[in-house]
């Protein structure tokens, strides 16, 4: 089956996700601006987030992004926290960000208010405006992906890790965040053309892979091994490139599946020496990288910052996944027990 014969909403959302980027940059400008001050204002003593599924892994890319370029801690909040466990929150001063594409998951509402009654300015970052979440946020940050019909989440994740790319970069003032954020829709665009035909064969007939990264990259991972279980059926688990040199290292054995995001930042000689490691041990490794990080690379183009550049790297593994899918014979639309929003307590 060729690119040409895919009419499954994966492919097509995934190939939204440039411009779904390139409006929410365009019409939350002042939004972020507005962000950028309150946490200038009010130097949070730390940052709480609260999400579930791929929006977990959304909340994780910023939490490398802020901590590395704003010094201050992030931290998750289990939802059932709030939900089942009812706690009180004492967060005076914090600053509280919840990730949710349908803003309707009673357990994720509820930790909101919990940090909002404990002292938190409240951030809502949605796909629906009109949700529960965003009316009862004290500022909200709509995504503008657009309606997502799909089960798996592509447009609408690449579109949340911009908004929190955009929101730390406000906040910071960076120059590299804001050039690379300048950048992104053009390299997501570019990212949907990449070439992973040589990964094919071996994710199409793995038992179990590793997905790796370091950082920003490290998070991504998490998201590509959660796509792999949902779309493909297959098993996937996600480490750090560093936690990967310790005990899921003995799973290694000839011709294991390693795939890795590996962005031009401060780990890449570190991550480099980590995945000749692996291949030394047998690992049939891969990289999605812009530059050459391993023999078997699938190209990106970067947006000038390595912070971001795992998105772009996202979308090739998007189109990766999704043609493994069909190709093991599954619908990544419609997996057989899974929904498109699943509400939780």
């Amino acid at each position: 089956m060729t690119e040409s014969d895919n009419g499954s909403l994966m492919h097509a959302e995934t190939t939204e996700a440039a411009a779904a980027v390139e409006r929410l940059l365009s019409s939350e400008a002042k939004t972020f601006a507005e962000l950028g001050r309150v946490v200038s204002a009010r130097r949070p003593p730390v940052v709480t987030v609260a999400a579930r599924g791929s929006s977990d892994h959304a909340v994780s890319f910023f939490k490398y992004l802020f901590e590395i370029n704003a010094g201050i801690p992030v931290a998750s909040i289990g939802p059932s926290v709030a939900s089942v466990y009812h706690a009180r929150l004492h967060l005076p001063g914090a600053l509280h960000l919840t990730v949710s594409q349908s803003g309707a998951s009673p357990d994720i509402i509820a930790v909101q208010e919990a940090a909002k009654s404990g002292g938190a300015t409240t951030v809502a970052i949605v796909n629906v405006a009109d949700s529960p979440l965003a009316r009862t946020a004290d500022i909200v940050i709509p995504i503008h992906a657009g309606k997502e019909c799909s089960v798996a989440a592509t447009k609408s994740f690449i579109a949340s890790a911009a908004a929190l790319a955009a929101l730390t970069q406000s906040a910071t003032g960076s120059d590299a965040l804001a050039a690379g954020l300048q950048r992104l829709p053009t390299a997501l665009d570019e990212a949907c053309s990449a070439d992973y035909e040589r990964a094919l064969a071996a994710f199409v007939q793995a038992r179990s892979v590793y997905t790796t990264g370091r950082g920003p990259g490290f998070a991504i991972a998490l998201e590509a091994a959660l796509k792999a279980k949902e779309t493909a059926k297959l098993h996937a688990e996600a480490f750090s490139l560093a936690e990967l040199m310790h005990g899921p290292m003995q799973l290694i054995d000839e011709g294991f599946p390693v795939l890795a995001f590996v962005p031009e930042d401060e780990a890449l000689e570190s991550s480099s020496q980590a995945l000749d490691r692996l291949a030394g041990l047998g690992a049939h490794v891969f990289a999605i990288s812009s530059r050459q990080a391993v023999a078997e690379t699938i190209a990106v183009h970067s947006t000038g910052s390595g912070h971001l550049d795992p998105l772009p790297a996202l979308v090739a593994y998007y189109r990766l996944i999704e043609r493994v899918a069909r190709e093991r014979g599954f619908d990544p639309d419609t997996p057989d027990k899974l929904s498109k929003v699943t509400e939780t307590l």
